[in-house]
């Protein structure tokens, strides 16, 4: 339990209209995710108002990441850059990491991955209410 690989199956699993929203969310819990350092901090992404954790459920996923910014930063075909990464449990990203960014912030599992990437909002159910966007609406977000 906790491999990339078992979240990746639940990611196809609900992008197909299929498996159990709960079951997602507590396989990226158990994951080890590995998410790259930029400037000595981890990488993120602005997008919708939300501050996104980069979070790759394996080293292919890192490395097709890593081919997609050498293109868009003009540096494909040149020197390889090499990506620093840490691995954290998925929990700690969502439980710890999140509530520290001090913004609304989700986890973005995959993002080079068109047909496997999945977003993780920073919703009832996913992150703390603390910091949950929509932990003051009613029946907000809570993942049934």
């Amino acid at each position: 339990m906790g491999d990339g690989v078992a979240l990746a199956d639940r990611i196809a699993e609900r992008r197909a209209g299929v498996g159990d929203p709960k079951a997602l969310v507590g396989e990226l819990r158990r994951a080890l995710m590995l998410v790259p350092y930029d400037r000595g901090e981890l990488w993120t992404a602005e997008f919708g108002g939300i501050r996104w954790v980069c979070g790759f459920t394996d080293e292919g996923a890192l490395a097709r990441f890593a081919e997609e910014r050498a293109v868009v930063e003009g540096t494909a075909g040149d020197v390889p850059r090499s990506w620093e990464y840490a691995t954290f449990r998925g929990a700690r990203l969502l439980d710890e990491v999140i509530p520290a960014m001090g913004v609304p912030a989700g986890v973005a599992v995959n993002v080079a991955d068109p047909d496997g990437a999945m977003l993780f909002p920073p919703v009832v159910g996913i992150v703390p209410d603390a910091v949950a966007v929509d932990a003051d609406v009613p029946g907000g977000g809570r993942v049934r």
